[in-house]
């Protein structure tokens, strides 16, 4: 914990150091704003304990929500998403024939909402959000008038204001007992999902009730199904048996481009931005490349973490429908005794794939936004010692991305593959929002 603590530390130095660097050479802009504070969420994911993917998907989503509506009020390029999302009635309106200043609107709105969504995290990530937030504050304010800047703070801090009511009431916003549930009953039967790790708290599946949790852009957990797996079979001639088979093999030859490959999609929960984070990251690292404008990077931003948080709910949702076994289960079961994953299996039920449906949602808005053949670089795990990887589009990513799941050997292809339609499904609900004018 003391090297968790050491490291979030650092980060955030670092942080502060890149924004008074870039400070120094203009005046505090709002895509700056928005870079430094998802800069600092995305480190703070790996240092709050209730931040498994689920969660951290849910706060992308409102935190994009929050950052869009508040560019979206002072400009008449962007449509409010307010009536398009479920449950977001009209926010607070700008006074007419008043002056405001776009970066004080921004930071103040994007303060106030990282200190809700991250109200548990640890000393240290409070003390983060506060030297931050002072920075932030302070650049941005600097040569504003008194009254705009006070003005712009005041409505910047409605509009986060609104926004955290609304999400008070969806399902996600209390976690208790780090998402595990303190009384859970296992389904009965060979092919239902049993725990995979001797840690206490994972006896239980890892938050059960996500899925019914309320969406964004789809309309529930349940308007991306998909059919069933394979239907749990020992036989060797089964369809099932060939699958688990296939995950057995494939561990047992991985090419080292193939363990490289697992690890760096790996985005395990406290070890690293989390997979939504990871396509965070990915958005980032474009925009902030492309020098893209505030508007660009609002409207990217909240369709692709609406897109993130509506595709755990709607995986979440199959998963616990059909609640079906890991592949480490049934290889000890009925394959090899003493076989062994590559990668942690994560504690709740296989189909489909979290990595999958993610990643093909945020493929699908990301390929609207930017393009069939986009070609990028992606660079989020160079911190924890990987080598950046390059992808000729957003589907060549989000395919490696589902497929670093069998090289893990943690999940069967049925659950990569279909994941991979689930996401494209979520992703077409993101895709219909109207954003732009």
């Amino acid at each position: 914990m003391n090297m968790l603590r050491r490291s979030l530390a650092f980060a955030i130095v670092a942080q502060l150091t890149w924004f008074s660097a870039a400070s120094a050479l203009a005046a505090a802009s709002p895509e700056m704003v928005v870079q430094a504070w998802y800069g600092v969420v995305l480190k703070l994911v790996r240092h709050t304990p209730t931040y498994t993917p689920p969660v951290a998907a849910r706060s992308y989503g409102y935190l994009g929500i929050a950052a869009y509506e508040a560019v979206a009020s002072g400009t008449d390029d962007l449509n409010s998403l307010a009536g398009q999302l479920n449950g977001l009635a009209a926010g607070p309106e700008r006074q007419p024939g008043q002056t405001y200043d776009e970066a004080v609107v921004l930071q103040a709105a994007l303060a106030a909402t990282v200190k809700d969504l991250f109200s548990n995290t640890g000393p240290t990530g409070q003390r983060v959000i506060a030297a931050v937030e002072a920075k932030l504050d302070a650049e941005v304010q600097s040569g504003v008038p008194a009254e705009v800047a006070a003005r712009s703070a005041s409505f910047g801090a409605s509009v986060a204001a609104h926004i955290l009511a609304w999400s008070r009431n969806d399902g996600g916003a209390t976690i208790e007992n780090m998402g595990f549930p303190l009384a859970y009953d296992l389904t009965p039967g060979k092919a239902h999902w049993v725990p995979t790790s001797l840690v206490a708290l994972q006896q239980d599946p890892l938050l059960p009730a996500w899925g019914q949790n309320r969406t964004f852009a789809m309309p529930d957990g349940s308007s991306c199904p998909l059919p069933e797996p394979p239907a749990y079979s020992e036989d060797p001639t089964s369809e099932f048996h060939r699958q688990a088979l296939e995950v057995h093999d494939t561990r047992n030859s991985l090419s080292a481009e193939q363990r490289d490959i697992a690890r760096f999609w790996a985005d395990d929960a406290m070890l690293s931005v989390t997979p939504p984070g990871h396509w965070i990251s990915i958005a980032l690292q474009i925009l902030d490349r492309d020098k893209a404008g505030i508007e660009r990077r609002a409207d990217v931003l909240a369709r692709l973490g609406i897109g993130l948080s509506d595709a755990f709910v709607g995986c979440w949702n199959t998963k616990y429908q059909y609640d079906l076994l890991r592949p480490v289960t049934y290889i000890r079961r009925v394959i090899d005794p003493k076989w062994e994953p590559l990668l942690i299996t994560p504690p709740f039920p296989e189909y489909p794939s979290g990595h999958s449906t993610q990643s093909a949602t945020a493929a699908t808005v990301l390929t609207q936004l930017f393009g069939e053949d986009f070609a990028f670089r992606d660079a989020t795990p160079v911190r924890d010692g990987l080598k950046p990887r390059d992808f000729a589009s957003f589907w060549a990513a989000a395919e490696e991305a589902g497929t670093s799941r069998l090289y893990g050997g943690i999940h069967f292809r049925a659950a990569i593959e279909r994941g991979l339609e689930q996401g494209r499904c979520v992703g077409a609900h993101v895709n219909a929002l109207r954003t732009r004018r």
